[in-house]
């Protein structure tokens, strides 16, 4: 696909002193930002090929775009650092770039880049409490974490630059699966789903889960388990199993993401909640499927592959298509409304949210059969 040029500010937000030769990508968040920061990355590097373009991320969040031709190196730096290592890091990158670029709001993110960058830009938030991140850095856009989508918001600080815009996700793949992987795959069409998300507020249910598997394997479709090696998941997936078709697949524990996302480009079809598994399905072009309940589409909902447009593909209430992705909101009477934004229905991360639990499994089906039908 060939990428839509970007919209055209009066004039770019900061104006670079020379060509950068050096360019910092800071990232610090979670996995699914690391891999939503992947179009900025792709317009920094059409609009400066000859440069070096290192990104900041998050220990355990690099896997996601370790590999990809648009960088040339991945720095890692623990969420929370021991004693000495940010003093370390600030060393290593301290006045190394040419240009560093935050695209987080936070106290840290905005530090690095202002430490790294000989010009620093960043999205900041308004207001006298934010006013002395807005002063370190060379140039700031606004944040918004409500109603834009985090692409476009990583694309907004391009047009800061006066660069174009790269619309599509990147998601690093192997070159191959292992052999024994491979032998177990075969060459059978089959519907991979990642069930688990880190977060139990984000959680479908068991029941659901089964009943879409014994409907995809009657429509000759084997099931394919993935999921991380972390013991609560696996023994979570080890009693979904026990409720699955006899020839269904566990690869969970077995591939990295980046053998995860060459799998996928296999798939017929893909479910999985509001996880990054999810993002990286919708950005290959897989049929997907994206359950979502409390979580705001609008800022989070996957990117589809084709989609190109400085806006989110998603509302914020309802269900609905985009291109290969069919994103399923659940519903409930709850007040507020679904989605209510909040981290499950007490609050914190490890509660439910009953517009997940509730959601039937042949609201999913029937997304499903709908998605096979144009494959």
């Amino acid at each position: 696909m060939t990428s839509a040029p970007a919209p055209s500010p009066a004039a770019p937000a900061l104006a670079l002193r020379r060509v950068p030769r050096r360019i910092l990508v800071v990232v610090t968040r979670r996995i699914g930002d690391v891999l939503l920061a992947t179009p900025l990355i792709a317009s920094l590097r059409a609009a400066w090929p000859a440069a070096v373009l290192d990104v900041l991320v998050f220990a355990g969040t690099a896997g996601v775009i370790k590999g990809l031709p648009i960088l040339d190196s991945v720095i890692e730096i623990a969420e929370r650092p021991q004693k000495g290592e940010q003093a370390r890091l600030l060393r290593r990158i301290a006045r190394s770039y040419d240009l560093a670029i935050s695209t987080l709001a936070g106290d840290r993110p905005t530090l690095y880049a202002r430490v790294a960058g000989r010009q620093a830009i960043g999205v900041q938030l308004a207001g006298a409490k934010h006013l002395w991140k807005r002063q370190l850095l060379s140039a700031a856009i606004g944040y918004d974490d409500l109603d834009t989508h985090t692409v476009v918001q990583n694309l907004r600080l391009a047009d800061a630059l006066g660069i174009g815009r790269r619309y599509p996700v990147q998601v690093a793949c192997s070159d191959g699966l292992a052999p024994a992987v491979e032998a177990a795959v075969g060459e059978s069409p089959f519907v991979l789903v990642h069930a688990y998300p880190r977060f139990r507020y984000k959680m479908w249910h068991q029941a659901g889960f089964a009943a879409f598997a014994h409907w995809a394997r009657a429509r000759s479709l084997r099931v394919v388990l993935s999921g991380s090696p972390a013991p609560d998941e696996i023994a979570w997936l080890q009693a979904l199993r026990a409720q699955l078709p006899a020839d269904t697949l566990d690869l969970s524990g077995q591939l990295s993401l980046a053998e995860l996302g060459t799998l996928l480009r296999r798939a017929h079809l893909y479910l999985g909640p509001d996880t990054v598994v999810t993002h990286m399905a919708a950005a290959l072009g897989v049929p997907t499927i994206a359950l979502f309940g409390p979580s705001n589409p609008v800022k989070w909902g996957p990117w589809p592959a084709s989609f190109a447009e400085d806006r989110s593909p998603w509302a914020r209430v309802g269900s609905g298509r985009i291109g290969n992705v069919h994103l399923i909101q659940g519903e409930a009477d709850c007040a507020p409304r679904v989605p209510c934004l909040l981290e499950g229905c007490d609050r914190h991360v490890n509660s439910d949210s009953v517009c997940l639990t509730g959601l039937p499994a042949s609201r999913v089906i029937d997304a499903a059969a709908g998605l096979l039908n144009d494959r």
